[in-house]
């Protein structure tokens, strides 16, 4: 299966529930005015994209309507699908660039943070890369030991203390691992309790001064794991772990399991956080890089446009054997 046929089937729910409303919205109004508009920003509102946003959306909309002289709504579809690409786009790359690179991933417990550490280092060993990942969450019951296993999976190392010992020297000893073994990517697990923020906050804190001490020149990215089906309180999860944590990315699960997908567009124009991989499934490749443009279109399943995106991620065409598949 194509990327994007991936991405529309795990934006399943969200395209047949509000985003569906919307299109039948487009649909069943027969000219371009203020209620469109009104009723546009209703729906945007309850489909979790945030008053804020979707006041934003519908003022870019009236302004192309303006400009363009639109007085078909099914062509304000297309503007619609238009602006929310054009709100969403900006650098969704991974800076990782020297050898070692550190990923610090965080997040509260229950968003999927171990499954996406599994799913990234598939990833990166696919794409060539040696990852090593830092058991840093050493608090959580089991959470080394579900680690261990999606290393093992992964093909990956792992570094790990015995539970209840300090995070901070789970890491310092990763980074020497990393080096020593010469790895591309260090991974870092962390604790993820929300309700004493202050602790985990001092904690993270203690683990960036190790990392500024003992991989100074190293590259490093800050990815923020949120569960898509808490809708609204992802986006207060974010904003608690913003400014402590210094995130430059959120990593989105669990999109398949709701309807509340317009919730992407609330993290990144109200935090002003990119979404740089997002979760449509189960499965080891359902974790795919983001890209606003595809994710637009699969809101609305624009299927003509599916082998463009599959070629913007570098997927080859499959080719047709004669005869019967073994």
């Amino acid at each position: 299966m194509g990327f994007f046929k991936s991405l529309k089937e795990g934006l399943k729910k969200t395209r047949d529930g509000i985003m569906g409303q919307i299109d039948a919205l487009f649909k069943r109004f027969t000219k371009v005015d203020e209620e469109l508009f009104e009723e546009l920003e209703e729906l945007l509102i309850a489909a979790d994209v945030g008053m804020i946003t979707s006041e934003k959306i519908c003022d870019t909309l009236r302004d192309k309507v303006k400009k363009t002289g639109t007085k078909d709504p099914r062509e304000v579809r297309d503007l619609f699908v238009e602006t929310i690409a054009e709100m969403l786009d900006g650098d969704m790359s991974l800076r990782l660039e020297t050898k070692p690179s550190v990923i610090l991933v965080i997040g509260v417990n229950g968003v999927g943070k171990t499954t996406t550490i599994g799913k990234l280092c598939s990833r990166f060993r696919k794409g060539g890369k040696k990852c090593v990942i830092a058991a840093a969450d050493t608090f959580r019951a089991a959470a080394i030991e579900q680690l261990e296993v999606w290393a093992e999976r992964a093909g990956c190392d792992i570094v790990k203390h015995t539970e209840g010992s300090d995070p901070a020297a789970v890491v310092f000893d990763a980074i020497s691992a990393a080096k020593a073994r010469k790895a591309d990517i260090l991974i870092c697990d962390t604790a993820g309790r929300l309700h004493n923020k202050k602790h985990l906050m001092d904690e993270l804190a203690k683990i960036n001064r190790v990392i500024d001490r003992e991989a100074p020149e190293c590259d490093r990215e800050v990815l923020l794991v949120l569960d898509a089906t808490t809708g609204q309180n992802a986006i207060n999860q974010a904003r608690a772990f913003k400014d402590a944590a210094g995130l430059t990315g959120i990593i989105l699960t669990k999109l398949d399991g709701t309807a509340r997908g317009g919730v992407v567009l609330a993290i990144k124009e109200e935090l002003g956080v990119p979404v740089k991989f997002i979760g449509v499934g189960e499965k080891i490749e359902d974790l795919q890089p983001f890209n606003s443009k595809a994710f637009a279109a699969a809101l609305f399943e624009n299927s003509d446009k599916a082998g463009d995106f599959d070629v913007f991620y570098g997927e080859e065409p499959e080719e047709e054997e004669e005869g019967e598949s073994e």
